[in-house]
């Protein structure tokens, strides 16, 4: 099942969208993806004994119907088989390599299960948070990003996964991690990937229109720059309010729903709306209180004909969100003199993060 999963969703997911385009490249072939956690080879050894053990059985009892077929055939109508009496050496033979097999799979799996679902003691621990149609990651320090996690290479990661809406399944190929997402509930799955590179995450649980559109990147990166990550907070702050918000527009998933160029989605166009009359909302039209209440508050005024399905975004700091208002203003021709330049943004006083507790070199035991 893990690997029809697998399959259903890389044929599913449009590659471009997630800045993959091959999965089943690197030394592997065309078998599995490359290996690219510490205990990906524990679950390709089980798959490739399954795989190599069915194939020579399978050959096998192929080739002994064709000899037996051909053996006992019936060369004249006078022919009469004679009696064939019962082996015990046969019989006890294709009873215990069969049981021999099975119980190899059965160890092999459950070694392969235990070291994969517990966690070593000194994991870095990230929430993950499953929604219609996007995934957000929470840092310890409080730092969340959207379809993004950021990783230090070599350092065991414990994910703390929960679904807001219904049921997803968080699934890394090259990982070979794959787990539901279940709501009201916490699941757990962990990886330790000892090269810096980016991965695909995959939901590989049918959630609705958007399924085949809801992936990640995980990014793992040098300590360092993991550290440089935690201090700002994941974003680039010195840009323009409205370049800002440009990014924020596809990090932060809007794209998922809205548009900017007037077609029709899962939430109204961004494209021709700035100014419009917005009769029973707090400000009564779109302007910048109206942008914030729609970020932090969806609900409080749902546009008719629309349903009420966005979430809250009341983690955005207000760097992000005046960037997503000056970005709305300029794709409306709206914009300001200070939402196309650049100036400088006090990062400590919108970020809180602390370098997080991740020990040095720090190594998972096999």
């Amino acid at each position: 099942m893990l690997f029809a999963s697998m399959l259903s969703a890389l044929q599913d997911t449009p590659a471009q969208d997630l800045g993959r385009t091959e999965f089943f490249t690197g030394e592997n072939g065309l078998w599995l993806p490359p290996q690219s956690s510490t205990t990906a080879h524990e679950i390709d050894f089980v798959w490739n004994f399954i795989l190599w053990s069915s194939t020579i059985l399978t050959v096998g009892v192929a080739i002994g119907i064709v000899y037996l077929a051909w053996k006992y055939r019936r060369r004249s109508q006078a022919d009469r088989p004679a009696p064939v009496k019962e082996s015990p050496v046969l019989e006890l033979t294709w009873s215990i390599i069969p049981t021999i097999l099975v119980l190899i799979v059965f160890f092999l799996g459950f070694r392969a299960y235990v070291s994969t679902s517990i966690p070593p003691t000194d994991a870095y621990e990230v929430a993950v948070k499953g929604q219609s149609w996007f995934w957000t990651f929470e840092y310890p320090d409080g730092t969340v990003l959207q379809n993004e996690l950021v990783v230090p290479a070599g350092q065991p990661i414990k994910l703390v996964m929960t679904s807001q809406d219904v049921l997803h399944s968080f699934f890394v190929p090259e990982f070979r991690i794959k787990h539901d997402v279940v709501p009201n509930r916490y699941s757990f799955v962990w990886f330790n990937a000892p090269e810096e590179g980016v991965y695909q995450v995959v939901c590989t649980e049918y959630c609705g229109l958007d399924h085949s559109n809801m992936g990640a990147e995980i990014r793992v990166v040098g300590r360092d720059e993991f550290y440089t990550f935690l201090q700002t907070g994941g974003g680039d702050v010195n840009l323009p309010p409205a370049e800002l918000g440009a990014q924020l527009y596809t990090s932060r998933n809007c794209n998922t729903c809205h548009s900017i160029d007037g077609s029709p989605g899962t939430g109204p166009s961004w494209l021709g709306i700035w100014g419009e009359p917005r009769p029973g909302s707090e400000s009564g039209v779109v302007d910048d209180n109206y942008v914030r209440q729609s970020i932090v508050n969806p609900n409080a005024y749902i546009v008719e004909g629309y349903p009420g399905a966005m979430p809250a975004y009341d983690f955005l700091s207000d760097t992000e969100i005046r960037g997503l208002t000056a970005y709305m203003r300029q794709i409306n021709g709206a914009a300001t003199a200070a939402d196309t330049s650049l100036v400088p943004v006090d990062v400590a006083a919108d970020s809180t993060a602390a370098t997080p507790d991740v020990p040095a070199g720090a190594e998972t035991e096999e």
